[in-house]
């Protein structure tokens, strides 16, 4: 998936600045595609020259002016393309997880100490997710905003998300554990 898709889809919801745009991915999008903002300021400059966004300028009194986007007709037919092209498998790129497989011939310390700071950081990650589609709910129970809500997308990524944070807090803190219970071991010695 190129980055374009990803702008795309995120402009489905009506029209937003750059701005706008950069914290909704901060928020929603970031959890299945990392962009920074000066990659999607870039990304929407593209797209709008290749007449897969219109863009507009809103005078703002006080403020400087800002520039908003929309998706065109010609950008819906390549969220369709893509959307229709087969989708290719995910992989793993984590240096965490090159650590932990060299642990055994390095000091675990660090490298439980990163796997605890990991775990912090997905836990605090879901609880943003989960509040995200507390939000995207609205009133509704999960089972009813499913088969009623207007754009159900962004909620089933935010819950891929949700599942994946979680995922890799436990996974983080059952690893840190048996590292320092193998620890434990090794230093009791024989006995």
């Amino acid at each position: 998936m190129a980055l374009r898709h990803a702008v795309l889809a995120a402009l489905l919801d009506g029209e937003f600045s750059g701005y706008q745009l950069a914290k909704g991915f901060d928020i929603g999008v970031a959890n299945f595609w990392h962009a920074l903002p000066q990659q999607l300021y870039a990304e929407l400059a593209r797209l709008e020259g290749e007449g897969l966004l219109s863009g507009r300028e809103i005078v703002q009194e006080g403020r400087p002016n800002k520039r908003v986007f929309q998706v065109t007709e010609d950008g819906f037919a390549e969220l369709e393309r893509f959307a229709a092209a087969s989708a290719k498998p995910s992989f793993i790129r984590d240096d965490l997880l090159v650590k932990v497989q060299a642990v055994d011939d390095v000091d675990a310390a660090p490298v439980i100490a990163q796997l605890r700071e990991r775990a912090a950081v997905a836990e605090a990650k879901a609880e943003v997710l989960g509040k995200l589609l507390r939000r995207l709910r609205g009133e509704l129970d999960e089972d009813e905003f499913l088969r009623t809500g207007r754009r159900i997308g962004p909620y089933l990524t935010c819950r891929r998300g949700l599942a994946f944070e979680r995922e890799t807090r436990e996974w983080c803190l059952w690893a840190a554990e048996s590292l320092v219970r193998r620890e434990d071991v090794e230093c009791a010695g024989p006995t």
